[in-house]
């Protein structure tokens, strides 16, 4: 498939999911806001809880790791004494500082205050979330004594720029244009206030794609013929169901479904109130309002959850948690299921809702595309197979890449690429997230 003819796709693809078109050309001629030309244009997933960047240019697609040589950066943002962290630095510096640690900010970025999401949100939060004109803002007491109120949109920058910094030191050149990823759940007002977070990091965002529609692009889906395709994401924050029926390689979006505060986080959390109630009733301690040791405690129940997706048991040890005291417990992959299954079942229930609004029969998918970190559950690949019967989703790319990739590839065909000029994907991930 020729240039023109994947272009052609990609738009068709767009204006499915809602998205203005896009004049056919390349970058190099079309100025930002503040009149810089664009030239490389590159693709960034901006996930709740991890974020990554891919360029995809002479027939290569290529993750740009970052200053700590990892593929994926920690969208968290720390405040110390002397500087400011982004990333694993930031994520490290929770422990000792949790007041001053920003993360989740995605779950924030164009609500309102009294959103019941955001309400429900602020209270698992470590870090002070306030009501500023009718939006949330996170509160820090800097070193000197002074409050300072940050909007989501510019935590997020701070993230944002930090990427686009790495960018500009892997490819030896200013970068000034990027192909953004947002959850297909995104509302217009959660889109612009992503763009406003690009525009202060420096970036203009050429495009916003639904990530259910960069998987697709990502796994080629329009040279499939006439065939239904379920994508299933289930990631660090969220979880999207989407039916697209792909015809002589057009898309068309029949359903979605999904919640907005179903994913990783979730699974961690669950865990997280498993070991509080153990500590509870073993120590004598009650440390659900104490945030450094709840902090230490969900760094760790992260790593165990990741662990449990390759083993089958995990030891779950902090020191110095509380008091003086060491913690030290088995979590078996058992046990993790049994914390979390109502929400496994939870994802089925909506993939059955995404069916009956597409009005198809499970046997009427051809396809299955996993996407998100947290598809690497054991537990929820076996669901997701009995659910269609012993369906294989399909295989070739991992599930954390897809979406960054999709968006690489809009990337490069806004650069000149031709498609069908792909060398090669890069390596599965290295260091996979959920």
């Amino acid at each position: 498939m020729g240039l023109k003819a994947v272009a052609f796709c990609i738009l068709l693809l767009l204006f499915a999911s809602g998205a203005t078109p896009l004049v056919w050309t390349t970058l190099d001629g079309i100025p930002n806001a503040a009149g810089n030309y664009m030239g490389t244009v590159i693709g960034i997933d901006f996930g709740t809880t991890y974020s990554r960047i891919v360029v995809y240019q002479k027939g290569k697609m290529e993750i740009i790791a970052n200053n700590q040589w990892n593929q994926i950066t920690p969208s968290w943002v720390a405040f110390t004494d002397t500087e400011r962290l982004i990333g694993e630095a930031a994520k490290n510096q929770a422990p000792l500082n949790p007041e001053r640690t920003i993360f989740d900010v995605k779950r924030l970025i164009g609500r309102k205050f009294d959103d019941p999401e955001v309400q429900r949100e602020i209270k698992m939060l470590p870090y002070n979330v306030v009501n500023k004109d009718g939006k949330p803002y996170v509160q820090v007491k800097m070193t000197d004594g002074e409050t300072k109120l940050f909007s989501p949109e510019e935590i997020s920058s701070m993230i944002l720029q930090s990427m686009k910094e790495t960018a500009e030191s892997y490819l030896g050149k200013k970068i000034y244009g990027a192909v953004v990823t947002v959850p297909v759940y995104f509302n217009e007002a959660q889109r612009q206030a992503t763009k406003v977070a690009a525009r202060l990091a420096g970036l203009e965002v050429v495009r916003t794609i639904n990530e259910h529609m960069a998987a697709g692009i990502a796994y080629g889906l329009e040279k499939l013929g006439d065939k239904n395709v379920l994508v299933f994401d289930l990631g660090g924050g969220t979880f999207d169901v989407s039916v697209l029926a792909i015809d002589n390689g057009v898309f068309e979006v029949l359903s979605t479904s999904g919640d907005t505060h179903l994913g990783g986080q979730d699974f961690d959390h669950r865990v997280m109130d498993y070991f509080v109630k153990l500590i509870k009733e073993k120590h004598g301690k009650d440390i659900s309002n104490v945030k450094i040791a709840l902090t230490k405690l969900r760094k760790e129940c992260e790593r165990a959850k990741r662990v449990l997706s390759s083993q089958h048991e995990v030891r779950v040890e902090i020191e110095s948690l509380f008091d003086g005291v060491n913690f030290s417990e088995a979590l078996t992959r058992l046990k993790f299921e049994e914390l979390n299954m109502d929400l496994f079942r939870k994802t089925m229930g909506l993939v059955k809702r995404a069916l009956e609004d597409a009005g198809l029969e499970k046997a009427e998918i051809h396809e299955i595309v996993l996407v998100g970190g947290s598809t690497r559950i054991p537990k929820v690949q076996e669901m997701l197979r009995d659910f269609f019967d012993g369906k294989e989703p399909m295989k070739g790319i991992s599930p954390d890449e897809a979406v960054a990739y999709g968006a690489a590839i809009q990337g490069g065909i806004l650069n000149g690429e031709e498609l069908e000029e792909i060398v090669s994907y890069p390596s599965l991930c290295l260091s996979c997230y959920q």
